[in-house]
């Protein structure tokens, strides 16, 4: 999709000529001779530049930029003028407009002009998310593995990437849905454009719409200035809805209108903005079951479905442990000043043996602690005592150890017994024994799990978990 052009002049000509010559470059042209129908325009649209004469019939041009910079604070403004009005078009830039062109001027010229003020917004929507996604970042791990299942993973991912198919990557939390997101995006014609995610699970309601597709200045109480949502900071990019189940059934069909019809308004105004994005979501949840529940709208599942993959959990793919291991020893041995660890023998077959209900996310968060208790370069199965992972030699875990079956404290099974167990069992149990090693520390609990604590507490309240002893 081009962007948007809206041509503001009472000379045809001039108007016309612009119009040709951006049409050829495949830009949508608007044209409009009299100042009254630009400003309906833009109470009702948004552009993407906008080209101005200062000499209108109807308005002086700068009233009407004035008004054009309430309306949009960001939209490149280039003002059209003749020779003996450059003193105005010093104004008109002192007032907010981006650029000028004199008349005469050359179709090589506007083009030149109205493509580098079209890279200069869409460098400055990108710098909007700059610093938060450098602090994002730095956090980031690379997709690591050579097992089956990853080497799939990643063949899908090469085969999809260069369509603009929307996805929906579906797997357990902590399988690296974020990381396939981003791959995807990489591996796009989008690669240029921003990467937005969007965690839908921390979206609060009362500011849903606010936050996906923007507001106008005196939307609502602290709305002080006209705010761009994640759609407009996506648009040519890539938008990543993670954690997708969480959205309201309410609030779904807004998000559906806005993905069929790729145009959002700001929340208190009427104006519409066009959007080319690419939709990628994500969910740990059965989004078919959540239709046949009524807690998921069946019209959005379909159109977020369109390419379906699922993230391994970490439990098919054992033999990409000491790949991550290794990786994730490097990375916080450098964090913590203790380079050159390693894992025994006996400590890779430990971490092979066990389950990882938390996936990737459960195992860099075990990685991190094996590195702080560690006393030698050698880690041992001593240190994974220390360091109070839920491993133990034997292939036992700390649930049969301490006799912790739940809350209620009986017995559990032999380590086989535990691998036969419903994985919704086997979550719950090792959740009760993060918690209770945290001391009922919830916000501990949720980090060390590589969850939200929003989302530790629905899992508390499903299984009835008030308080832990």
């Amino acid at each position: 999709m081009k962007e948007d052009i809206l041509i503001i002049d009472d000379d045809a000509a001039i108007r016309d000529g612009c119009a040709q010559v951006l049409r050829r470059r495949k830009f949508d042209v608007s044209e409009v001779s009299r100042g009254k129908e630009a400003s309906e325009l833009l109470d009702r649209y948004e552009y993407d530049l906008i080209l101005l004469d200062l000499k209108m019939s109807d308005i002086n041009g700068l009233d009407l930029l004035r008004t054009i910079r309430e309306k949009d604070p960001i939209v490149p403004v280039v003002i059209i003028t003749a020779y003996g009005t450059i003193q105005n078009a010093i104004e008109a830039m002192r007032l907010g407009a981006n650029d000028f062109l004199s008349k005469p001027f050359e179709p090589d010229e506007l083009l030149i002009t109205v493509e580098r003020n079209l890279k200069a917004r869409q460098l400055a929507m990108e710098n909007l998310f700059l610093k938060e996604e450098l602090k994002r970042k730095e956090g980031e791990v690379k997709i690591i593995g050579e097992s089956k299942a990853i080497k799939t993973l990643l063949e899908q991912v090469a085969r999809l990437a260069p369509t603009d198919s929307t996805v929906l990557i579906t797997g357990e939390s902590g399988t690296g849905k974020g990381l396939i997101a981003r791959r995807i995006h990489e591996l796009s014609p989008r690669r240029d454009h921003p990467f937005v995610p969007v965690d839908c699970s921390t979206l609060v309601p009362s500011l849903f719409e606010s936050e996906l597709f923007g507001h106008a200045k005196g939307a609502f109480t602290g709305a002080n200035a006209n705010k761009m949502g994640k759609f407009e900071l996506a648009n040519h990019g890539t938008l990543f809805l993670d954690e997708i189940a969480n959205i309201g059934f309410e609030r779904q069909a807004k998000l559906l209108k806005a993905v069929e019809e790729k145009e959002i308004s700001r929340v208190g105004s009427n104006r519409l903005t066009k959007v080319d994005v690419r939709i990628i979501a994500a969910t740990n949840q059965d989004l078919k079951q959540a239709v046949q529940n009524g807690t998921f709208r069946e019209d959005l599942y379909f159109r977020l479905n369109v390419v379906a993959i699922k993230t391994p959990p970490l439990r098919e793919r054992k033999d990409d442990i000491p790949a991550l291991a290794e990786y994730f020893l490097k990375k916080f041995g450098e964090k913590h000043g203790r380079r050159g660890l390693f894992l025994t023998e006996e400590v890779i077959r430990l971490l092979s043996q066990y389950q990882w209900p938390g996936n990737v996310r459960e195992f860099e968060n075990s990685m991190e602690r094996l590195v702080i208790f560690a006393d030698k370069e050698a880690i041992g199965p001593d240190d994974i005592e220390l360091s109070g992972l839920p491993i133990t030699a034997g292939g036992q875990d700390t649930f049969q150890r301490h006799g912790i079956d739940g809350v209620d404290g009986t017995e559990s099974g032999s380590y086989e017994t535990y691998e036969l167990m419903p994985l919704n069992e086997m979550e719950r149990r090792y959740v009760v024994q993060v918690l209770r090693a945290s001391k009922g520390n919830r916000t501990e609990t949720a980090r060390i799990l590589g969850i939200d604590r929003k989302t530790l507490r629905q899992k508390l309240k499903k299984w009835g978990i008030e308080e832990i002893e």
